[in-house]
Protein backbone atom coordinates (compact mmCIF):
# COMPACT_ATOMS: atom_id res chain seq x y z
CA UNK A 1 0.00 0.00 0.00
CA UNK A 2 2.91 2.09 0.16
CA UNK A 3 4.13 4.84 2.67
CA UNK A 4 2.26 4.51 6.10
CA UNK A 5 -0.85 6.70 7.12
CA UNK A 6 -2.95 7.43 9.75
CA UNK A 7 -5.77 5.23 10.50
CA UNK A 8 -8.96 7.31 11.34
CA UNK A 9 -11.58 4.84 11.55
CA UNK A 10 -12.79 1.13 10.40
CA UNK A 11 -15.55 -0.07 8.57
CA UNK A 12 -16.76 -2.67 6.18
CA UNK A 13 -16.92 -2.87 2.26
CA UNK A 14 -17.29 -5.74 -0.38
CA UNK A 15 -14.40 -7.12 -2.70
CA UNK A 16 -14.37 -5.30 -6.44
CA UNK A 17 -14.04 -8.96 -7.89
CA UNK A 18 -16.00 -11.53 -5.86
CA UNK A 19 -18.52 -8.96 -3.99
CA UNK A 20 -17.41 -10.59 -0.84
CA UNK A 21 -17.36 -8.28 2.70
CA UNK A 22 -14.32 -7.72 3.64
CA UNK A 23 -12.99 -5.15 6.58
CA UNK A 24 -11.92 -1.70 5.11
CA UNK A 25 -10.13 1.37 7.55
CA UNK A 26 -10.45 5.18 6.23
CA UNK A 27 -6.70 6.45 6.34
CA UNK A 28 -5.33 9.78 5.94
CA UNK A 29 -2.39 9.55 3.84
CA UNK A 30 -1.20 14.10 3.68
CA UNK A 31 -4.94 15.81 2.08
CA UNK A 32 -6.13 12.71 0.95
CA UNK A 33 -8.25 10.39 2.72
CA UNK A 34 -8.40 6.19 1.42
CA UNK A 35 -10.64 3.30 1.64
CA UNK A 36 -8.04 0.61 2.41
CA UNK A 37 -9.05 -3.20 2.12
CA UNK A 38 -7.87 -6.56 1.91
CA UNK A 39 -10.02 -9.87 0.47
CA UNK A 40 -8.25 -12.82 1.68
CA UNK A 41 -8.87 -14.60 -1.75
CA UNK A 42 -8.57 -10.80 -4.42
CA UNK A 43 -5.76 -8.94 -2.65
CA UNK A 44 -5.77 -5.72 -1.68
CA UNK A 45 -7.73 -2.44 -2.79
CA UNK A 46 -6.92 1.35 -2.11
CA UNK A 47 -9.50 3.93 -3.34
CA UNK A 48 -9.22 7.67 -2.91
CA UNK A 49 -12.42 9.07 -0.94
CA UNK A 50 -11.38 12.50 0.25
CA UNK A 51 -9.39 15.19 -0.45
CA UNK A 52 -8.39 18.66 0.52
CA UNK A 53 -10.36 20.70 2.78
CA UNK A 54 -13.10 20.85 4.46
CA UNK A 55 -11.13 18.35 6.42
CA UNK A 56 -12.73 14.57 6.56
CA UNK A 57 -12.65 15.00 10.33
CA UNK A 58 -14.66 18.34 10.20
CA UNK A 59 -17.06 16.54 7.80
CA UNK A 60 -18.26 14.11 10.34
CA UNK A 61 -22.27 14.71 11.60
CA UNK A 62 -23.23 12.22 14.03
CA UNK A 63 -26.62 11.33 14.15
CA UNK A 64 -29.22 8.67 16.23
CA UNK A 65 -30.21 6.41 13.82
CA UNK A 66 -33.84 5.82 12.47
CA UNK A 67 -36.03 3.08 13.06
CA UNK A 68 -37.20 1.14 9.90
CA UNK A 69 -40.97 0.61 11.04
CA UNK A 70 -42.46 -1.14 8.57
CA UNK A 71 -38.76 -3.83 7.18
CA UNK A 72 -39.61 -6.04 3.98
CA UNK A 73 -36.82 -8.00 4.96
CA UNK A 74 -34.94 -9.87 7.81
CA UNK A 75 -31.66 -9.81 8.47
CA UNK A 76 -29.55 -12.81 7.60
CA UNK A 77 -26.87 -11.89 5.90
CA UNK A 78 -25.84 -8.52 6.66
CA UNK A 79 -25.39 -5.49 4.78
CA UNK A 80 -25.84 -5.07 2.45
CA UNK A 81 -27.12 -8.70 1.11
CA UNK A 82 -30.35 -8.16 2.75
CA UNK A 83 -31.84 -4.92 1.10
CA UNK A 84 -35.66 -4.67 1.62
CA UNK A 85 -35.36 -2.33 3.63
CA UNK A 86 -34.07 -4.67 6.37
CA UNK A 87 -34.30 -3.62 10.24
CA UNK A 88 -30.87 -2.94 10.31
CA UNK A 89 -30.98 -0.18 7.93
CA UNK A 90 -30.59 3.41 9.77
CA UNK A 91 -32.62 6.27 7.59
CA UNK A 92 -36.28 6.46 6.18
CA UNK A 93 -36.40 7.12 2.71
CA UNK A 94 -36.22 10.35 1.69
CA UNK A 95 -36.49 10.37 -1.94
CA UNK A 96 -37.75 6.53 -4.10
CA UNK A 97 -36.72 5.49 -7.73
CA UNK A 98 -39.58 4.05 -9.87
CA UNK A 99 -37.89 2.67 -12.84
CA UNK A 100 -40.20 2.75 -15.65
CA UNK A 101 -38.30 1.58 -18.35
CA UNK A 102 -34.80 -0.09 -19.45
CA UNK A 103 -35.19 1.50 -22.83
CA UNK A 104 -32.55 4.98 -23.96
CA UNK A 105 -32.13 6.23 -27.22
CA UNK A 106 -29.14 7.22 -26.22
CA UNK A 107 -25.39 4.94 -25.39
CA UNK A 108 -23.81 6.99 -22.90
CA UNK A 109 -20.65 6.81 -21.80
CA UNK A 110 -21.52 6.61 -18.40
CA UNK A 111 -24.61 5.14 -16.85
CA UNK A 112 -26.10 4.03 -13.80
CA UNK A 113 -28.28 1.42 -14.78
CA UNK A 114 -26.29 0.54 -18.40
CA UNK A 115 -29.58 1.21 -20.07
CA UNK A 116 -30.58 0.79 -22.99
CA UNK A 117 -32.36 -2.97 -23.44
CA UNK A 118 -35.23 -4.11 -25.37
CA UNK A 119 -37.43 -5.35 -22.50
CA UNK A 120 -40.78 -5.09 -22.08
CA UNK A 121 -41.69 -1.77 -19.64
CA UNK A 122 -43.21 -2.67 -16.10
CA UNK A 123 -46.90 -2.11 -17.10
CA UNK A 124 -48.85 -0.05 -15.02
CA UNK A 125 -50.38 -2.18 -12.69
CA UNK A 126 -47.08 -2.77 -11.43
CA UNK A 127 -46.04 0.30 -11.02
CA UNK A 128 -49.22 0.91 -8.50
CA UNK A 129 -48.18 -1.79 -6.71
CA UNK A 130 -44.89 0.10 -6.19
CA UNK A 131 -46.40 3.21 -5.37
CA UNK A 132 -48.37 1.05 -2.86
CA UNK A 133 -45.17 -0.29 -1.57
CA UNK A 134 -44.10 2.74 -0.62
CA UNK A 135 -47.36 3.83 1.40
CA UNK A 136 -46.89 0.71 3.21
CA UNK A 137 -43.68 1.05 4.23
CA UNK A 138 -44.59 4.76 5.60
CA UNK A 139 -45.01 7.21 2.53
CA UNK A 140 -45.84 8.71 0.32
CA UNK A 141 -42.37 9.57 -0.43
CA UNK A 142 -40.70 12.08 -2.99
CA UNK A 143 -40.75 9.98 -6.27
CA UNK A 144 -38.78 10.45 -8.93
CA UNK A 145 -39.74 8.67 -12.61
CA UNK A 146 -36.32 7.06 -14.21
CA UNK A 147 -35.14 4.53 -16.27
CA UNK A 148 -33.76 4.21 -18.62
CA UNK A 149 -35.03 7.47 -20.39
CA UNK A 150 -38.48 7.49 -18.98
CA UNK A 151 -40.27 10.12 -21.73
CA UNK A 152 -39.70 6.89 -24.27
CA UNK A 153 -43.17 5.93 -22.34
CA UNK A 154 -46.18 7.74 -23.92
CA UNK A 155 -48.17 6.52 -20.82
CA UNK A 156 -45.69 8.44 -18.57
CA UNK A 157 -48.61 11.33 -18.10
CA UNK A 158 -50.36 8.33 -16.64
CA UNK A 159 -48.04 7.17 -14.22
CA UNK A 160 -47.70 10.76 -13.08
CA UNK A 161 -51.29 10.91 -12.57
CA UNK A 162 -51.80 7.76 -10.78
CA UNK A 163 -49.02 8.57 -8.60
CA UNK A 164 -50.92 12.00 -7.20
CA UNK A 165 -54.02 10.57 -7.19
CA UNK A 166 -52.51 8.20 -4.58
CA UNK A 167 -51.39 11.03 -2.47
CA UNK A 168 -47.72 11.40 -3.46
CA UNK A 169 -47.91 15.18 -4.13
CA UNK A 170 -43.88 15.49 -5.39
CA UNK A 171 -43.50 13.66 -8.63
CA UNK A 172 -40.21 14.46 -10.78
CA UNK A 173 -38.71 13.15 -13.91
CA UNK A 174 -35.27 11.92 -14.46
CA UNK A 175 -34.64 12.97 -18.15
CA UNK A 176 -32.06 13.66 -20.91
CA UNK A 177 -34.90 16.35 -21.84
CA UNK A 178 -34.12 15.34 -25.73
CA UNK A 179 -37.93 14.28 -25.74
CA UNK A 180 -39.41 17.61 -23.84
CA UNK A 181 -37.79 19.81 -25.93
CA UNK A 182 -38.85 18.45 -29.46
CA UNK A 183 -42.46 17.35 -28.56
CA UNK A 184 -43.94 20.47 -26.30
CA UNK A 185 -47.55 18.58 -25.92
CA UNK A 186 -45.62 15.65 -24.17
CA UNK A 187 -44.22 18.08 -21.79
CA UNK A 188 -47.82 19.74 -21.17
CA UNK A 189 -48.90 16.82 -20.50
CA UNK A 190 -47.15 15.96 -17.95
CA UNK A 191 -47.32 19.13 -16.40
CA UNK A 192 -51.04 18.91 -16.59
CA UNK A 193 -50.96 15.26 -14.96
CA UNK A 194 -49.22 16.84 -12.04
CA UNK A 195 -45.39 16.71 -12.72
CA UNK A 196 -43.54 18.97 -10.52
CA UNK A 197 -40.21 19.00 -10.86
CA UNK A 198 -37.70 17.96 -14.02
CA UNK A 199 -34.25 16.44 -13.05
CA UNK A 200 -32.63 17.22 -16.12
CA UNK A 201 -28.91 15.82 -17.46
CA UNK A 202 -26.71 18.67 -18.16
CA UNK A 203 -22.95 18.09 -17.83
CA UNK A 204 -22.31 21.07 -19.57
CA UNK A 205 -22.20 24.45 -21.66
CA UNK A 206 -19.58 23.40 -23.69
CA UNK A 207 -21.05 21.25 -26.79
CA UNK A 208 -18.01 18.74 -26.92
CA UNK A 209 -18.65 17.56 -23.43
CA UNK A 210 -22.22 16.45 -24.37
CA UNK A 211 -20.47 14.61 -27.14
CA UNK A 212 -17.56 13.13 -25.06
CA UNK A 213 -20.02 12.13 -22.43
CA UNK A 214 -23.84 11.48 -24.13
CA UNK A 215 -22.58 10.88 -28.18
CA UNK A 216 -24.12 14.25 -29.36
CA UNK A 217 -24.48 17.93 -29.12
CA UNK A 218 -27.47 18.56 -27.12
CA UNK A 219 -26.75 21.45 -25.71
CA UNK A 220 -29.48 23.74 -27.33
CA UNK A 221 -32.42 20.96 -27.03
CA UNK A 222 -31.66 20.43 -23.11
CA UNK A 223 -31.75 24.59 -23.06
CA UNK A 224 -35.10 24.24 -25.13
CA UNK A 225 -36.18 21.82 -22.76
CA UNK A 226 -35.66 24.24 -19.69
CA UNK A 227 -37.35 27.02 -21.40
CA UNK A 228 -40.68 25.31 -22.01
CA UNK A 229 -40.78 24.06 -18.65
CA UNK A 230 -40.34 27.79 -17.80
CA UNK A 231 -43.37 28.58 -19.41
CA UNK A 232 -45.54 25.68 -18.13
CA UNK A 233 -44.32 26.31 -14.65
CA UNK A 234 -41.56 23.37 -14.24
CA UNK A 235 -38.96 23.39 -11.43
CA UNK A 236 -35.61 22.38 -13.41
CA UNK A 237 -32.67 20.81 -11.81
CA UNK A 238 -29.64 20.77 -13.78
CA UNK A 239 -27.43 17.48 -12.92
CA UNK A 240 -23.91 17.23 -13.97
CA UNK A 241 -21.92 13.95 -13.86
CA UNK A 242 -18.49 15.52 -12.88
CA UNK A 243 -15.87 13.64 -14.80
CA UNK A 244 -12.35 14.90 -14.23
CA UNK A 245 -10.30 15.90 -17.50
CA UNK A 246 -14.51 16.63 -19.33
CA UNK A 247 -16.21 18.47 -17.28
CA UNK A 248 -14.31 19.55 -14.60
CA UNK A 249 -13.14 23.08 -15.19
CA UNK A 250 -16.90 23.79 -16.18
CA UNK A 251 -18.79 23.71 -12.79
CA UNK A 252 -18.01 27.64 -12.38
CA UNK A 253 -19.53 28.00 -16.06
CA UNK A 254 -22.65 25.76 -15.15
CA UNK A 255 -23.50 27.80 -11.96
CA UNK A 256 -23.53 30.70 -14.18
CA UNK A 257 -25.58 29.37 -16.70
CA UNK A 258 -28.22 28.51 -13.75
CA UNK A 259 -27.96 31.92 -12.22
CA UNK A 260 -29.10 33.68 -15.64
CA UNK A 261 -31.76 30.92 -15.94
CA UNK A 262 -33.44 31.69 -12.35
CA UNK A 263 -36.34 31.31 -11.43
CA UNK A 264 -36.90 28.58 -13.88
CA UNK A 265 -33.80 26.18 -12.60
CA UNK A 266 -34.07 25.69 -8.72
CA UNK A 267 -30.69 24.16 -8.40
CA UNK A 268 -27.42 22.98 -9.87
CA UNK A 269 -26.88 19.08 -8.41
CA UNK A 270 -23.55 17.65 -8.77
CA UNK A 271 -22.71 14.04 -9.37
CA UNK A 272 -18.66 12.82 -9.18
CA UNK A 273 -18.88 10.04 -11.43
CA UNK A 274 -18.85 6.75 -9.96
CA UNK A 275 -17.99 3.54 -11.60
CA UNK A 276 -21.04 1.11 -11.76
CA UNK A 277 -23.62 -0.06 -14.35
CA UNK A 278 -21.59 1.25 -17.48
CA UNK A 279 -18.29 3.02 -17.44
CA UNK A 280 -15.30 2.81 -20.15
CA UNK A 281 -12.45 1.32 -18.07
CA UNK A 282 -11.86 0.56 -13.97
CA UNK A 283 -11.03 3.47 -12.88
CA UNK A 284 -7.60 4.94 -11.40
CA UNK A 285 -7.78 7.82 -8.05
CA UNK A 286 -7.15 10.19 -10.96
CA UNK A 287 -10.21 9.40 -12.60
CA UNK A 288 -12.03 10.06 -9.78
CA UNK A 289 -13.22 13.70 -7.92
CA UNK A 290 -14.22 13.81 -4.39
CA UNK A 291 -16.44 16.62 -2.71
CA UNK A 292 -14.29 18.98 -1.41
CA UNK A 293 -12.29 19.00 -4.62
CA UNK A 294 -16.02 19.60 -6.22
CA UNK A 295 -16.39 22.70 -3.89
CA UNK A 296 -12.62 23.77 -4.07
CA UNK A 297 -13.22 23.89 -8.06
CA UNK A 298 -16.96 25.58 -7.08
CA UNK A 299 -14.92 28.33 -5.15
CA UNK A 300 -12.12 29.01 -7.71
CA UNK A 301 -14.37 29.08 -10.91
CA UNK A 302 -16.59 31.63 -9.98
CA UNK A 303 -13.85 33.93 -8.49
CA UNK A 304 -14.80 32.92 -5.05
CA UNK A 305 -18.56 34.22 -5.47
CA UNK A 306 -19.37 31.25 -4.30
CA UNK A 307 -17.28 30.11 -1.10
CA UNK A 308 -16.34 26.73 0.21
CA UNK A 309 -17.77 27.40 3.74
CA UNK A 310 -21.18 27.92 2.30
CA UNK A 311 -21.58 24.67 1.95
CA UNK A 312 -22.30 21.61 4.17
CA UNK A 313 -23.04 18.46 5.30
CA UNK A 314 -26.23 16.79 5.02
CA UNK A 315 -28.82 16.11 7.70
CA UNK A 316 -30.41 13.31 6.19
CA UNK A 317 -27.87 10.41 4.54
CA UNK A 318 -24.27 9.84 5.66
CA UNK A 319 -22.41 13.49 6.17
CA UNK A 320 -19.84 11.39 3.26
CA UNK A 321 -22.74 11.33 0.45
CA UNK A 322 -23.14 14.88 -0.30
CA UNK A 323 -23.04 18.46 0.65
CA UNK A 324 -25.71 21.14 -0.28
CA UNK A 325 -25.60 24.86 -0.17
CA UNK A 326 -28.23 27.48 -0.70
CA UNK A 327 -28.04 31.12 -1.83
CA UNK A 328 -30.82 33.74 -3.04
CA UNK A 329 -29.61 36.01 -5.63
CA UNK A 330 -30.28 40.22 -5.58
CA UNK A 331 -31.40 42.05 -8.03
CA UNK A 332 -28.04 43.67 -8.20
CA UNK A 333 -26.48 40.47 -8.83
CA UNK A 334 -25.08 39.50 -5.07
CA UNK A 335 -25.23 36.00 -4.78
CA UNK A 336 -25.88 36.07 -0.78
CA UNK A 337 -25.66 32.62 1.24
CA UNK A 338 -27.55 31.26 3.62
CA UNK A 339 -25.80 28.06 4.63
CA UNK A 340 -22.62 27.81 6.36
CA UNK A 341 -19.89 25.06 7.20
CA UNK A 342 -17.55 26.42 10.02
CA UNK A 343 -14.68 23.57 9.90
CA UNK A 344 -12.80 24.55 13.24
CA UNK A 345 -16.02 24.63 15.05
CA UNK A 346 -17.04 21.58 13.83
CA UNK A 347 -13.57 19.23 14.55
CA UNK A 348 -13.59 20.81 17.87
CA UNK A 349 -17.25 19.91 19.00
CA UNK A 350 -17.02 16.61 17.14
CA UNK A 351 -18.40 14.71 19.62
CA UNK A 352 -21.93 17.17 19.82
CA UNK A 353 -24.85 16.50 20.41
CA UNK A 354 -26.12 13.85 17.59
CA UNK A 355 -28.74 14.40 15.23
CA UNK A 356 -32.18 12.30 14.69
CA UNK A 357 -31.83 10.50 11.44
CA UNK A 358 -34.96 10.64 10.87
CA UNK A 359 -35.66 14.18 11.32
CA UNK A 360 -33.10 15.16 9.00
CA UNK A 361 -34.75 12.39 6.67
CA UNK A 362 -38.44 14.79 6.90
CA UNK A 363 -36.50 17.67 6.43
CA UNK A 364 -34.97 17.01 3.38
CA UNK A 365 -38.45 15.71 1.75
CA UNK A 366 -40.20 19.16 2.48
CA UNK A 367 -36.73 20.77 1.67
CA UNK A 368 -37.14 19.02 -2.20
CA UNK A 369 -40.54 19.04 -2.63
CA UNK A 370 -40.72 22.92 -1.63
CA UNK A 371 -37.64 24.45 -3.25
CA UNK A 372 -37.28 22.05 -6.26
CA UNK A 373 -40.59 22.53 -7.62
CA UNK A 374 -41.22 25.65 -9.80
CA UNK A 375 -41.25 29.20 -7.39
CA UNK A 376 -44.91 30.60 -6.85
CA UNK A 377 -45.40 33.76 -9.99
CA UNK A 378 -43.29 36.71 -9.18
CA UNK A 379 -45.76 39.70 -8.53
CA UNK A 380 -45.12 42.79 -9.98
CA UNK A 381 -43.05 45.43 -7.89
CA UNK A 382 -45.21 47.55 -5.64
CA UNK A 383 -44.87 50.91 -5.73
CA UNK A 384 -43.02 52.72 -3.06
CA UNK A 385 -43.98 55.72 -1.26
CA UNK A 386 -40.17 57.57 -0.63
CA UNK A 387 -38.50 59.43 -2.91
CA UNK A 388 -35.77 56.43 -3.99
CA UNK A 389 -35.45 55.63 -7.07
CA UNK A 390 -36.98 52.25 -8.73
CA UNK A 391 -33.27 50.87 -8.75
CA UNK A 392 -32.81 51.92 -5.41
CA UNK A 393 -35.25 49.92 -3.96
CA UNK A 394 -34.44 46.90 -5.70
CA UNK A 395 -30.96 46.53 -4.50
CA UNK A 396 -31.56 48.06 -0.60
CA UNK A 397 -29.75 45.75 0.93
CA UNK A 398 -31.31 46.65 3.99
CA UNK A 399 -34.56 45.66 2.91
CA UNK A 400 -35.39 42.33 4.99
CA UNK A 401 -38.95 42.36 3.18
CA UNK A 402 -36.99 42.45 -0.34
CA UNK A 403 -34.82 39.80 0.63
CA UNK A 404 -37.73 37.60 1.90
CA UNK A 405 -39.44 37.80 -1.32
CA UNK A 406 -36.35 37.48 -3.22
CA UNK A 407 -35.73 33.78 -1.20
CA UNK A 408 -39.32 33.04 -2.86
CA UNK A 409 -38.43 33.15 -6.12
CA UNK A 410 -34.66 33.15 -7.07
CA UNK A 411 -33.28 31.08 -4.26
CA UNK A 412 -30.52 28.44 -6.08
CA UNK A 413 -29.55 24.77 -4.89
CA UNK A 414 -26.19 23.76 -4.79
CA UNK A 415 -25.37 20.16 -4.22
CA UNK A 416 -23.72 17.30 -4.84
CA UNK A 417 -24.46 13.42 -4.37
CA UNK A 418 -20.81 10.84 -4.41
CA UNK A 419 -22.88 7.48 -5.30
CA UNK A 420 -20.95 4.64 -4.12
CA UNK A 421 -19.43 1.60 -6.23
CA UNK A 422 -17.75 -1.67 -5.49
CA UNK A 423 -14.13 -0.22 -5.10
CA UNK A 424 -15.27 2.69 -2.51
CA UNK A 425 -18.67 1.67 -1.23
CA UNK A 426 -18.56 1.58 2.96
CA UNK A 427 -21.42 -0.28 4.33
CA UNK A 428 -21.52 2.50 7.28
CA UNK A 429 -22.62 5.04 4.46
CA UNK A 430 -24.70 2.67 2.80
CA UNK A 431 -26.58 1.94 6.51
CA UNK A 432 -27.50 5.71 6.20
CA UNK A 433 -29.02 5.72 2.95
CA UNK A 434 -32.34 7.40 2.13
CA UNK A 435 -32.41 7.62 -1.91
CA UNK A 436 -34.50 4.57 -2.22
CA UNK A 437 -35.24 2.37 -5.21
CA UNK A 438 -38.22 0.35 -6.00
CA UNK A 439 -37.03 -2.92 -7.21
CA UNK A 440 -39.44 -5.04 -9.42
CA UNK A 441 -40.44 -7.29 -6.87
CA UNK A 442 -41.13 -4.46 -4.76
CA UNK A 443 -38.43 -4.60 -2.55
CA UNK A 444 -36.78 -1.11 -1.14
CA UNK A 445 -33.07 -1.04 -1.58
CA UNK A 446 -30.85 1.64 -1.45
CA UNK A 447 -29.72 3.42 -4.73
CA UNK A 448 -26.08 2.33 -4.36
CA UNK A 449 -26.89 -0.94 -3.46
CA UNK A 450 -29.18 -1.77 -6.24
CA UNK A 451 -27.11 -0.49 -9.21
CA UNK A 452 -24.25 -1.47 -8.08
CA UNK A 453 -21.60 -4.00 -10.21
CA UNK A 454 -18.24 -5.80 -9.70
CA UNK A 455 -15.50 -5.11 -12.10
CA UNK A 456 -16.85 -7.32 -14.55
CA UNK A 457 -20.08 -5.85 -14.22
CA UNK A 458 -22.09 -8.19 -12.48
CA UNK A 459 -24.69 -7.07 -10.49
CA UNK A 460 -25.52 -7.34 -6.45
CA UNK A 461 -29.20 -6.66 -6.99
CA UNK A 462 -30.36 -5.05 -10.68
CA UNK A 463 -31.25 -7.74 -12.71
CA UNK A 464 -30.64 -10.94 -9.94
Amino acid sequence: MGERGNILSETESLCPECLGKIPAKRVARGDCVFLEKTCPEHGSFRTKIWEGQPSFQSWVRPKIPAAINVPFTEVDRGCPFDCGLCPAHRQHTCTALLEVTGRCHLKCTFCFADAGGSGPDPDQKTVRGWYQRLLDAGGPYNIQLSGGEPTLRDDLPALVALGRSMGFNFIQLNTNGLRLAREPEFLESLKDAGLASVFLQFDGTEREIHRQLRGGDFLEEKLEAVRLCGELGIGVILVPTVVPGINDHNLGQIIDLALDLLPVVRGVHFQPVSYFGRYPQPPSDAMRITLPEIIGRIERQTAGRIKAESFRPPGCENALCSFHGNFVLMPDGELVATTRHDPVRQERNCCGTPERAEEGARKARNFVSSRWSAPPPILKQQKCSCQCSREEQMTSKNSMDMFLERAKTHTLCLSAMAFQDVWNIDLERLKDCCIHTVAPDGRIIPFCAYNLTDRTGRSLYRGR
